[in-house]
């Protein structure tokens, strides 16, 4: 799980890489970030696809009438 305040800290770290450029210790501080971030976003896609359940397996599933 990513904090606000690390979000946060994505975001502040991007801007001024854009406006002045960031040192060695703060680019290797948005890379771990960054990485964390996407792995949090891939863990919940992945969750997210493997709560998805078919209506045809519902169905197959289901009563017999």
């Amino acid at each position: 799980m990513v904090t606000d305040a690390e979000i946060k800290r994505i975001n502040e770290l991007a801007k001024k890489s854009r406006e002045q450029g960031l040192t060695d210790e703060e680019k290797q501080e948005q890379q771990a970030l960054r990485r964390k971030y996407i792995d949090a976003v891939k863990a919940s896609l992945r969750a997210n696809l493997e709560s998805i359940r078919y209506v045809e397996d519902l169905e197959d599933n289901g009563p017999k009438h």
